[in-house]
């Protein structure tokens, strides 16, 4: 396996610490709104790198956390806590908001048939974690108390910079929003790891701590988690491109200066996606979501596959025109399969011969692109029999995961009524734009073990 490392600028072979177990951490959303598409491309990126880490024979275990408090909005430690504001904004609890948020968040991960890391944790449920490093890091002569709060010194490091390659005066602290003066601070580089009620005084969310009553920083939260969970050695660590400064550089400094050893070997980062007006952003007013391209008409596989054919750290622009284009191709792809007859027998010359090819793509940094055409290469093979090649679509969805082989509906009549009733009564919703109750019915089916798949064309179902 070869991945591009963006410690090392390069690609380079992928040896984990410890054989063919791997130690993945993957950063999680905030949940203070929506996430957008863009922010689902990277969680599609990190999806297709653990299924094909899977698929190669490595045992993953990958953590993710998610973000309920501490996220300031700047990236340079002023502004409100994101939590807070969408507290204010919605006149809900910080907690009532984090509960919908992750809720929305996992039903769009979903639906683009992400599979749910093996360690999920909420950042409020590691307080004591980041209280320990924290303790350790000022015992050490890492970081100081400033003003009630406390900052880690980046002047202590020979090399805070590693992950990012520019020197000090070329970065611009906040790499998001614009730069708040923090007068408490050594340097305007050095980073929040506790805040008290010196910071913002109506903060809802406060712990003790030997500084006073307060919250953590963003980037403890993931350098806890991970430490907690995975241990002192981390084989991967992915994100988005935006991550890279401050909040990666941040984790790096801290993560090190606790262990006193090298902390994480491999960074995987994703590129943006981008609209006719640049980066995706909440910012920008009205979020573009997964649901609301499914409430469209659009399969929500079809923006995964549009995904597949982009190397991920390329930038992608997104257009309905091409979401339409994708979807057109996948649903060929799904005809011309399901037209397969499942004749001959398995031959496993021809099997593993496209499998190995099919592995050797995706060993080449996730070239999903050229995976994809290893597939048509398979239905363009007239010397292979019907068994084999489904074998193969089969094999190689483990990874792609967009339902490549459409499951068979085997439902009696009385249930098939009932689920057209609901179809239609949803429609009806879904026309009078009650889209809260045409959720409802979409989850109600969905516990009866019935999964709705909104098309241009209509809406179908499926057994799950």
């Amino acid at each position: 396996m070869y991945l591009y490392n963006t410690l090392t600028r390069k690609v380079e072979e992928f040896i984990p610490n410890h054989g063919r177990e791997v130690k993945m951490y993957t950063c999680g959303p905030t949940v203070y709104h929506y996430a957008h598409i863009g922010n689902i491309r990277n969680y599609i990126g990190h999806d297709i790198l653990e299924k094909t880490l899977k698929y190669l024979g490595y045992d993953v275990t990958r953590a993710m956390n998610i973000t309920d408090v501490g996220h300031l909005t700047s990236d340079s430690d002023s502004g409100e806590d994101k939590m807070e504001v969408a507290r204010k904004r919605e006149n809900k609890t910080a907690m009532e908001i984090a509960k919908f948020y992750t809720e929305a968040f996992f039903k769009d991960f979903d639906k683009v048939n992400c599979d749910k890391p093996s360690i999920i944790s909420p950042a409020t449920d590691n307080i004591d974690m980041y209280i320990k490093i924290i303790e350790k890091l000022i015992k050490d002569d890492y970081a100081y108390v400033s003003g009630g709060n406390v900052y880690f010194d980046i002047n202590k490091l020979d090399d805070y910079y590693v992950l990012t390659n520019h020197q000090e005066d070329n970065m611009v602290v906040g790499a998001r929003d614009g730069v708040e003066e923090d007068n408490n601070k050594r340097n305007q580089a050095d980073f929040a790891l506790w805040f008290t009620t010196s910071k913002f005084e109506n903060h809802e969310l406060l712990w003790d701590s030997p500084w006073g009553k307060g919250y953590p920083g963003w980037h403890i939260e993931c350098s806890g988690i991970s430490i907690k969970y995975l241990g002192e050695y981390l084989d991967i660590h992915g994100g988005g491109v935006d991550n890279i400064f401050p909040h990666h550089t941040n984790e790096i400094a801290q993560s090190e200066a606790y262990l006193g050893h090298k902390w994480c070997n491999y960074w995987f980062h994703n590129e943006h996606l981008l609209d006719d007006s640049g980066k995706m952003s909440k910012s920008k007013g009205a979020i573009l979501t997964v649901s609301l391209l499914e409430q469209q008409g659009y399969d929500p596989l079809a923006f995964r596959f549009m995904c597949l054919t982009s190397h991920y750290r390329k930038q992608l622009v997104f257009s309905y025109e091409a979401l339409k284009q994708a979807e057109t191709t996948l649903n060929k792809l799904r005809s011309r399969i399901s037209n397969i007859t499942e004749e001959g027998e398995f031959d496993k010359e021809k099997f593993d011969s496209y499998n190995n090819k099919f592995k050797e793509e995706l060993s080449n940094d996730l070239n999903t692109a050229n995976a994809i055409t290893v597939l048509y290469d398979v239905l363009k093979d007239n010397s292979l029999n019907g068994k084999t090649k489904l074998e193969l679509v089969n094999s190689f969805d483990q990874v792609f995961d967009v339902e490549l082989i459409k499951k068979e509906i085997e439902i009696d009549g009385e249930l098939k009524k009932y689920i057209e009733e609901k179809i239609l009564e949803r429609k009806e919703a879904k026309k009078s734009k009650d889209f809260e109750k045409a959720d409802s019915i979409r989850d109600e089916l969905l516990k009866k073990g019935v999964k709705l798949i909104d098309t241009r064309e209509g809406t179908s179902y499926e057994l799950i």
